[in-house]
């Protein structure tokens, strides 16, 4: 058995899969996954699994070197927002950019991870770095 935090089988396979600059999109109930993007499914009922929760999880496995948040989310998630901030790593660039775009660059995505969080605008594109 895996010894690791992330369990999930074909969402570890596509993590160990992704190459330098590849995006995986991590997006709230609500995010519309653009046609013919893969979605891992997570979601079992309101809140479970969480954004924050999924994206801690996700960053164990994950090199990232950059990502896209929705702009919206400070304005109308506050705690959210905050909450992001404060467990967000320092040394990795994140940009605040209009949901509409963030959906536009979704369509690059290897796939959207759809969790069970119904805060709005918590989605978030991870850019996939190098560990050399």
């Amino acid at each position: 058995m895996k010894k690791t935090a992330l369990l999930h089988a074909e969402l570890s396979h596509l993590i160990a899969s992704m190459g330098h600059k590849d995006m995986l999109v991590i997006g709230d109930a609500g995010l519309p996954a653009p046609p013919g993007i893969p979605v891992i499914d997570l979601a079992l009922r309101q809140g479970v699994p969480g954004f924050l929760e999924t994206l801690e999880v996700v960053l164990t496995e994950l090199h990232v070197e950059e990502a896209l948040i929705d702009a919206e989310m400070a304005a109308v998630s506050p705690a959210m927002s905050e909450a992001f901030h404060r467990a967000w790593p320092t040394d990795v660039p994140v940009r605040a950019v209009p949901h509409l775009t963030l959906q536009e660059t979704a369509r690059q995505a290897r796939a959207v991870v759809r969790t069970g969080e119904f805060t709005p605008y918590s989605n978030i594109v991870l850019i996939s770095g190098v560990v050399f």
